[in-house]
């Protein structure tokens, strides 16, 4: 199986606002960039946006090692909220309907074709793939200006 290192990141100007995603995909020596945006977003659909739309971009099944500043989009599978949003349909502890859940759907469904491994890294801090895939998110909402 093929392995592939995936760094993205979501950014917005304004919640909601003006959004930006960024994913940067890497195997075998090679790398693959990828980016967009929305007019009226969020900052966390444009987290999603941007694993969705890396691991959408794989063609076949791989391993992939996903690195995200986002605890929410993280945490959602490191701490398994995933499986306590489906069996409750798509509530959240507290009762409320889960935000985004055609995202989180579309990124359910993705990721069932790959065996993934979820890293939480720092934002804004020293990480350089992360802090390029920012840059790239935030060049996205400036396309909107």
């Amino acid at each position: 199986m093929k392995k592939v290192v995936l760094y993205t990141d979501g950014a917005c100007s304004g919640n909601p606002g003006k959004g930006g995603w960024a994913a940067i995909l890497q195997s075998g020596g090679r790398e693959k960039v990828l980016s967009g945006g929305e007019a009226n977003t969020t900052n966390n659909r444009m987290e999603l946006m941007g694993v969705i739309s890396g691991l959408e971009a794989l063609k076949f099944s791989c391993e992939v090692d996903i690195y995200s500043d986002s605890a929410y989009v993280v945490n959602a599978f490191l701490q398994d909220w995933i499986s306590y949003w489906l069996m409750s349909g798509w509530k959240t502890k507290g009762k409320k309907p889960v935000q985004n859940v055609e995202l989180w759907q579309r990124l359910i469904d993705v990721t069932r074709k790959h065996k993934i491994t979820w890293h939480k890294v720092k934002g804004h801090a020293d990480n350089q793939l992360n802090n390029r895939c920012d840059m790239l998110a935030r060049s996205e909402i400036d396309k909107l200006n």
